[in-house]
């Protein structure tokens, strides 16, 4: 399906007032770029979860705000005329109290479906070790004792082609055994938990506060024949205490690691290991600090590329 794509160029004053009047005509998305925010999460350091930020975009300058809404190509002629229009219409009644700056206004075609034609695309087979990730549209024959993990997962990160991903694919085949009982935090496509069921653990528990990543997760173990061993949790991390993993995963940002340090250890058993990834090289120190305050101690530590992986275990 086509979409007209209407960029308006305005305020930060002015940007809610903007995004309410397109929400009126479209159901399809609206989106407010704006460089103030990005300043206001940086400056609230709690509240800041990213490893990788433009340094220009901290720099406190003048810039437009983007709004953005999307509307079914067969019905735009009608509708964006109208969302000009109110827009106008808002600006006039506000003057002298918000200033809507230039309200100059861009349109474009795009196609709905065209970010998973692109994904799809790109996406081959990848081998980690004896997991092969492959995508569940194309056919694969597997080689003696390899492990094919299919992936349908348009939405949710984790298709093993990244470097943080591949890392912990590779690291959990030295220490996953037929008993072991796994879990990964921060699930998102569900390729490490699943790959963990194919390389023989016992069972393996999902989390993550993404409820499209749970729904990935979800699919993605059925697609593998898998889910009668797996438990997916929409959740932060896996609420039951009683459960102890035996290999535990989370492949997120040194950030996150940091502020889940003191409630992830919970779930690991006393000879457990814990598989930490997503780190870049400034996070890195942060993170084992981290860890090491609660008493878990490095035991292996891996670099790709910019990324870094850790392994840990209880300290003694």
């Amino acid at each position: 399906m086509k979409y007209i794509e209407l960029t308006i160029h305005t305020t930060t004053e002015a940007s809610e007032i903007i995004s309410d009047i397109m929400w009126a005509y479209t159901d399809y998305g609206v989106t407010i770029c704006d460089r103030a925010d990005i300043i206001a999460l940086q400056t609230a350091k709690e509240s800041t979860f990213w490893d990788y930020m433009d340094d220009d975009l901290t720099v406190d300058k003048p810039s437009d705000v983007l709004v953005k809404c999307y509307v079914a190509e067969d019905v735009a002629d009608k509708l964006l005329p109208s969302i000009l229009r109110d827009i106008q219409d808002a600006k006039a009644r506000s003057e002298g109290f918000v200033p809507f700056g230039t309200l100059e206004d861009t349109k474009r075609t795009v196609d709905g479906d065209d970010w998973i034609d692109v994904w799809k695309k790109h996406f081959r087979p990848i081998h980690l070790g004896e997991i092969v990730v492959v995508p569940e549209w194309i056919e694969y024959q597997p080689a003696e004792k390899e492990k094919v993990v299919l992936l349908d997962s348009n939405m949710a990160f984790g298709t093993g082609e990244h470097e943080t991903t591949s890392m912990c694919v590779e690291l959990m085949q030295d220490y996953i055994t037929p008993d072991s009982v796994c879990i990964d935090v921060g699930c998102g496509s569900g390729i490490l938990g699943i790959s963990a069921i194919k390389l023989g653990a016992a069972k393996a528990y999902l989390t993550d506060i993404d409820p499209i990543a749970v729904e990935s997760s979800l699919h993605n173990s059925q697609l593998n024949g898998v889910a009668e061993k797996t438990v997916v949790a929409h959740s932060n991390l896996l609420e039951n205490t009683d459960v102890k993993g035996d290999v535990m995963m989370a492949n997120i940002t040194g950030e996150v690691l940091k502020m889940l340090a003191p409630s992830i250890p919970k779930n690991l058993k006393k000879e457990g290991v814990l598989i930490l990834s997503g780190i870049i090289e400034s996070r890195l120190e942060m993170v084992k600090a981290a860890y090491e305050a609660v008493g878990m101690q490095v035991v292996l530590e891996r670099r790709k590329g910019e990324w870094f992986a850790l392994v840990l275990k209880h300290g003694a």
